[in-house]
């Protein structure tokens, strides 16, 4: 059975999110989903919201499971989890720089691990929960970015409801 992780701040889960779901779950027998901590960002919702939301989002994909990862590595989770690689979406050329030196530092922890680019199809080239949390800071409709549950739960959050 091959696992793999997905892990993000997923603060909102969005389009881009999903589809980069969807496209591991035809290639893995399992995807987790991770919601992780990002030093560099303040996140408006909770771990559990978050897994929450990406549970909503991926009901449809049997394969798919999410789960969060307080204070801990990816690649420890992923070991943890008997996973064989940690997938990551690539938007721009900017950010293989990043996502190139965090998978050699991961793999220098645990070779046994691999780390896989998908490049984000170019629909959702564009999105990133950061935008779409000043978005809807602006009262947009955010109905091409989120579905429709994540945009509820966006709009309560920031109304403090």
């Amino acid at each position: 059975m091959k696992r793999i992780i997905y892990p993000g701040t997923f603060d909102p889960i969005h389009y881009g999110h999903i589809d980069i779901a969807k496209r591991a779950s035809k290639l893995f027998d399992e995807v987790y989903m991770c919601v992780s901590d990002n030093q560099h960002k303040n996140p408006l919702f909770s771990h559990d919201e978050r897994v929450e939301m990406i549970e909503e989002c991926t009901r449809d994909l049997e394969n798919v499971s999410a789960f969060s990862n307080p204070n801990n590595l990816v690649v420890k989770f992923a070991q943890d989890k008997g996973a064989v690689a940690i997938i990551r979406g690539l938007r721009h050329v900017s950010d293989f720089e990043l996502e190139f030196q965090m998978a050699n530092v991961n793999h220098g922890i645990n070779s046994e691990v691999s780390t896989i680019l998908m490049v984000s199809n170019e629909k959702f080239l564009h999105l990133n929960s950061s935008i779409i949390r000043e978005l809807a800071e602006y009262n947009t409709d955010l109905s091409k970015f989120v579905p429709k549950n994540v945009e509820e739960r966006l709009m309560k959050k920031l109304k403090g409801l």
